[in-house]
């Protein structure tokens, strides 16, 4: 069996051992397995079930980080997209009316438009034409990004109503456990020890207990998983009545698909050329074979999580801290998998970690990632601001996708304007005209 495993990934190659691997694997579960806990939280308040969607957000998890891990081959865990929850419930559900049937409807649709722009190979196309200083950009923009959740998390910085964002309260337990985890995570990583962001997991995790902020579950830590019955099939229900096809065909339902499409479709893009620039499977251009049935991978998990009864997935930035702990193949994709099936059955166990433990991970990977900043060449300013706005925007907006969408903006604007307009590809041209649509559709229906 080890010698299957060894040759079907080709850990020789990638100069790495099933137990770097795994352990990679628990590394980038500890880090998003909070979307357990958001995601029922979130699309619930829209009327879903929320004990149906804490098992529907694992089997979704579980069956599209498999695709990932088993077919693409990356280090890349999807689940549920944060961002991707919130539009389902507060924007289309909450404001705009529809029921949560209609929503997992446009889930569904925007799925399937997934796959067939997958087999035509023009997702594919799209990474392909992003231009190389973007996507030297795009990691130093996700390493910020990940370091400010990171940061929020841990509560070392939080909200404040007249300057957005101000240093947390040190009188919380929270802000100390972070401190204590990143500090034991950094000499570890110093001092070349293995597994130096679980361990410091572990550590930060010991000091809640004794500060008595983490607490051993009261309730039995090996349960069943609750039925899923309640939302499964539901993304169907409205293609079976005369009503639900007039939702279907109306412009709102475009407008709903086109949103899901164009956030998922960058968010995606955006984790996959951020977190593969730290493995050494990217040409120099960023691009790398496996492309195709990344991005095909990820559209079958948001159709088949649509079925199941869940928001869209996509591909997660918290990939990038099994990365950073020496994940390279699709054996910690695997590994994230096994986690999560696991949690079906303990989740008790595997929520008592707090977030303020695995923030510092988040933090050590955004130090990791903002490396790529050293190739940018800033002097240039038609190629300089895109990346510029690139980096600022993801965590500024909280997106991958807007960094990207205004990073491609402004680079078509400016070579345009500069004469350069012969490093603008038609790909670009398209992508910036359907961008500039985007923005002008979310004016009307502010």
């Amino acid at each position: 069996m080890k010698q299957i495993i060894e040759h079907y990934f080709q850990l020789n190659k990638h100069h790495t051992t099933i137990r770097k691997e795994l352990t990679a694997g628990v590394i980038t579960f500890l880090t998003m397995s909070y979307i357990l806990v958001v995601n029922p939280n979130i699309l619930a308040q829209a009327g879903m079930d929320r004990e149906a969607l804490f098992t529907t957000t694992a089997l979704a998890t579980i069956f599209a980080t498999l695709m990932m891990g088993l077919y693409a081959k990356l280090p890349i865990a999807q689940a549920p997209g944060m961002g991707l929850n919130s539009f389902f419930t507060f924007t289309v559900v909450l404001t705009m009316g529809y029921t949560w049937q209609f929503a997992l409807t446009a889930v569904f649709i925007e799925g399937i438009i997934f796959l067939l722009l997958t087999f035509f190979n023009i997702r594919e196309l799209i990474v392909k034409n992003i231009p190389v200083i973007l996507k030297e950009s795009i990691p130093v923009g996700i390493g910020l990004f990940i370091t400010l959740i990171g940061l929020k998390g841990a509560g070392i910085i939080i909200s404040d109503t007249n300057t957005l964002v101000r240093l947390g309260d040190f009188s919380q337990h929270n802000v100390w456990i972070a401190f204590l985890g990143l500090l034991v995570t950094g000499v570890l990583f110093a001092r070349n020890v293995n597994g130096a962001i679980l361990l410091g997991i572990l550590v930060a995790t010991g000091f809640g207990f004794i500060l008595g902020d983490v607490v051993w579950p009261s309730t039995a830590i090996v349960a069943l998983p609750p039925s899923i019955e309640p939302i499964f099939g539901q993304a169907l229900a409205p293609m079976l009545t005369e009503e639900g096809w007039k939702q279907i065909l109306s412009l709102d339902m475009l407008v709903v698909v086109f949103t899901f499409l164009f956030v998922n479709l960058f968010d995606t893009v955006g984790t996959l050329i951020g977190v593969i620039s730290k493995t050494n499977l990217a040409d120099a251009d960023g691009n790398f074979p496996q492309m195709k049935k990344a991005l095909f991978s990820d559209a079958l998990g948001t159709t088949f999580g649509a079925v199941l009864g869940t928001s869209s997935v996509t591909s997660y930035v918290e990939s990038a801290s099994g990365v950073a702990s020496g994940g390279r193949t699709g054996l910690t994709a695997v590994g994230v998998a096994l986690m999560f099936g696991l949690s079906l059955f303990l989740a008790p166990l595997f929520l008592m970690i707090p977030a303020a433990a695995t923030s510092p991970a988040l933090i050590i990977v955004g130090l990791f990632m903002i490396s790529s900043v050293s190739k940018i060449n800033f002097d240039d300013m038609s190629e300089g601001l895109p990346a510029f706005l690139t980096i600022v925007l993801m965590p500024f907006t909280y997106s991958i996708a807007e960094g990207i969408v205004f990073g491609i903006l402004s680079f078509t604007f400016l070579k345009l304007f500069t004469g350069k307009y012969r490093q603008i590809t038609l790909t670009l041209a398209v992508l910036s005209i359907l961008f500039l649509v985007k923005i002008i559709l979310e004016v009307v229906y502010k």
